[in-house]
């Protein structure tokens, strides 16, 4: 499979730091390789690429708060027939930054500030 990471015209592709099957229904958490530290004035989207988006894997359209830093955890699900596999590396989402009217007064803080590389589920408190 031919996909680019990296720098695109409209956002940036990272890749996954698994390599791991989805079963058709199936969720599955995973990392991305890159990390982020994001600006106060900025604001990311994760979206799916197109590639998979044709296969049926979603991805959780999250938003990364300005502020924040550290591995994106991403949540995958297969809505299609047939088993996916994803290796180590290949990219698996777009992020897609906007950048704000002025900087936040209030940063991203909380619970998944400075994540590790490695899929961290949610921590209800």
């Amino acid at each position: 499979m031919g996909m680019t990471y990296g720098l695109g015209p409209a956002g940036y592709d990272v890749r996954i730091d698994e390599t791991m099957g989805l079963k058709p229904g199936e969720a599955k958490l995973a990392s991305t390789m890159e990390r982020f530290d994001i600006p106060n004035d900025v604001m990311g989207m994760v979206v799916d690429k197109s590639t998979w988006a044709r296969r049926f894997v979603a991805a959780q359209n999250t938003v990364i708060e300005p502020g924040w830093r550290g591995h994106l955890t991403l949540e995958l699900s297969n809505h299609g027939v047939e088993e996916i596999f994803f290796e180590r590396g290949m990219p698996i989402v777009q992020i897609v930054f906007y950048l704000l009217d002025e900087p936040t007064t209030i940063p991203y803080n909380g619970k998944y500030q400075d994540q590790r590389i490695g899929a961290v589920a949610a921590i209800l408190e």
